[in-house]
């Protein structure tokens, strides 16, 4: 990418399940600029506490206190990094919507900085009521893939709409959208490892919310992708991805909001994602070699010093 002052917002998964990882990278963004595509920044790091019900997409059970909480949120809100929670779940209606725990963390992260992604209308109600300095984002779960029923998502008071990845290469829609100048208002997934045109995707989304709601990842669901190798290579083929060189167009044409993928994956797909999309390709192994090395010896001072339970 050529050097250019304008900011091109990358937004990085699982603020909780890959802090370790996340402040590596956000420490070499800042130490190294150099290493990095120039404008690039990162604009939210989006994911979930784990036991939190209104979490979708993702199940994630567990326990956080309020310490850990405050602890995380000022991991990345202390670098001018907003937390984007996935309050996804499809089948949150307006008794869930009273959480004890789920409120706990609006509360806590309720500074004017942090985000909340929706997909249940209840929820989204309580939300814009009850915490009105989240900034609100449409979810690509609501898996909108019809042209008509995106726009009239974009003429809604959202302060951005996750493209569903099926539309990434649309030209009639990404014309659409650069048309009506909403380019700065669309979020897309560049690295998406589902199946291409899934007909299972709203059914599995919603077993995902039921597995949340009930606090259970016993089960499993028969994707149709389960079976593939869960790595970065296996994304590059997908369909939907976009290659570094395609989105320099993406960027011409207007858009500067892009989402990488992670929730659920190990965490070298991840690292090989942050090393594709935000190094530059002549930095790209001092880059995966320097996160590799930090996360190392992070781990090792934490195992014979550290203190605390992890999240």
């Amino acid at each position: 990418m050529e050097n250019s002052d304008k900011k091109i917002y990358w937004h990085i998964p699982g603020f909780c399940v890959f802090r370790l990882l996340n402040q590596v990278l956000l420490n070499m963004m800042k130490s190294h600029p150099e290493y990095f595509n120039d404008g690039y920044t990162i604009g939210s790091a989006y994911g979930t506490f784990p036991g939190a019900i209104w979490n979708g997409g993702r199940a994630a059970v567990g326990f956080s206190s309020k310490a850990q909480i405050e602890s995380v949120l000022n991991i990345y809100n202390s670098r001018g990094i907003p937390v984007r929670f996935t309050w996804t779940n499809s089948l949150i209606g307006e008794k869930e919507c009273y959480d004890t725990f789920c409120n706990l963390i609006m509360r806590l992260a309720d500074n004017g900085m942090n985000q909340i992604l929706v997909n249940s209308a209840p929820l989204e109600k309580y939300l814009r009521e009850n915490y009105p300095n989240f900034k609100m984002i449409s979810s690509t779960t609501k898996r909108i893939v019809d042209k008509d029923r995106l726009t009239e998502e974009l003429s809604r008071d959202f302060f951005l709409v996750v493209l569903d990845y099926d539309l990434n290469h649309d030209e009639d829609v990404l014309n659409t959208i650069t048309e009506s100048g909403n380019t700065g208002r669309v979020e897309i997934l560049v690295n998406e490892v589902c199946f291409p045109n899934c007909p299972k995707r709203i059914e599995h989304y919603t077993m995902q919310s039921r597995f949340q709601l009930e606090f259970d990842t016993s089960q499993s669901y028969p994707c149709l992708v389960s079976t593939a190798p869960r790595d970065f290579n296996e994304c590059m083929k997908r369909p939907a991805f976009i290659s570094d060189t395609e989105i320099a167009s993406y960027i011409e044409r207007g858009f500067n909001q892009f989402k990488i993928a992670g929730r659920g994956m190990p965490e070298s797909y991840v690292i090989d994602s942050y090393v594709y999309f935000l190094a530059k390709p002549e930095y790209r192994d001092i880059v995966r070699n320097k996160i590799n090395t930090s996360l190392r010896d992070l781990r090792i001072q934490a195992s014979s010093g550290g203190k605390g339970k992890r999240i």
